[in-house]
């Protein structure tokens, strides 16, 4: 029998002798509610070790996502970006908030498998465990329309948006199988950033949408190829977030005094701020969503939710 082999054995065989939900004992002469995850309120991945890609920008939801594990007890976090500009600085901001929580910044190409791997090994070389891999790395590079677009380009934007979460995939899965004495079974959960763009149409260029479909499609065909190991695969699917990438969307729209326009063809009727993605990339992360798996998970303020229409005219 291969290592994959027993190590999957590994984890069919302590769910099915360990106790899945914690013994709650009873109130009065009922059972109390049974649970798997701890107290929401207190540190949601306490000693898990997170790898984030796309953590540069300053209003990112790689960043944000990091304060966010950070803040809620993890053991380490990689912050990883192909661009290096800001990441001591997060990880100088991270330690003055957080300082029990170890910060490895690092360069890396998310589309590389060499990077992808490099990382994963050095993961695992000092912490001996991975729980957590954001693959948060994307970019949008066009707006033309299709019979105007590069192939090119295409290919460009399919390596970081899709690629990247394709070798998050395969070598997180791979260091999240490894155990040892602080983790006795295999388990963990890998994040991928989708889009709205990639459950709907007219929410981004067509490289773009695709991409992020993509992404979908990966995280769902992976849960089933990962079954049996406790690793679970999930997409989160933005709609309008003032992050790097939309920041010349909001600085126009300010220019123009028509920033409260952004968003209002959702039912909020306004954009998000990248925290707000954040706390559902934490929450997928933790043992919270231990029975959330191959789902895309929309944060969007319920645009994907129907059609779009002018707000007041049904008819």
């Amino acid at each position: 029998m291969s290592g994959s082999a027993k190590q999957r054995v590994q984890a069919l065989s302590e769910q099915l002798v360990k106790p899945t939900t914690r013994d709650a004992g009873t109130f009065e002469d009922i059972p109390r509610i049974p649970t798997i995850a701890g107290d929401s309120n207190g540190p949601r991945v306490k000693g898990k070790v997170v790898i984030i890609t796309g953590t540069n920008s300053p209003i990112g939801i790689g960043r944000a996502s990091a304060h966010q594990f950070a803040r809620n007890g993890a053991k380490a976090i990689f912050l990883c970006d192909y661009s290096t500009t800001h990441l001591d600085t997060h990880k100088r901001e991270i330690a003055s908030l957080y300082p029990d929580v170890e910060v490895q910044c690092r360069q890396m190409d998310a589309g590389s498998e060499d990077d992808v791997k490099r990382i994963v090994d050095e993961c695992l070389s000092l912490y001996g465990q991975l729980d957590v891999f954001f693959a948060n790395a994307g970019v949008s590079l066009t707006t033309t329309r299709v019979t105007e677009s590069s192939a090119d380009v295409f290919m460009q934007v399919m390596r970081t948006n899709a690629l990247s979460v394709f070798l998050a995939v395969k070598h997180g899965a791979r260091g999240m199988l490894v155990t040892s004495d602080a983790k006795p079974y295999p388990s963990g959960s890998i994040i991928g950033t989708a889009s709205s763009a990639g459950l709907r149409s007219n929410a981004g260029a067509t490289d773009y949408s695709a991409s992020k479909a993509a992404v979908i499609s990966i995280m769902q065909t992976s849960c089933y190829q990962l079954a049996g190991t406790a690793i679970r695969c999930n997409a989160i699917c933005p709609g309008i977030i003032e992050t790097g990438m939309t920041s010349a969307v909001y600085t126009a729209a300010r220019a123009r005094g028509t920033e409260k326009k952004i968003g209002q063809i959702n039912p909020l009727g306004r954009g998000a701020v990248a925290d707000e993605v954040a706390r559902v990339a934490l929450f997928l992360g933790s043992d919270e969503a231990s029975y959330v798996n191959g789902q895309a998970w929309a944060v969007c303020g319920g645009l994907t939710a129907g059609h779009p229409y002018v707000l007041g005219k049904l008819a």
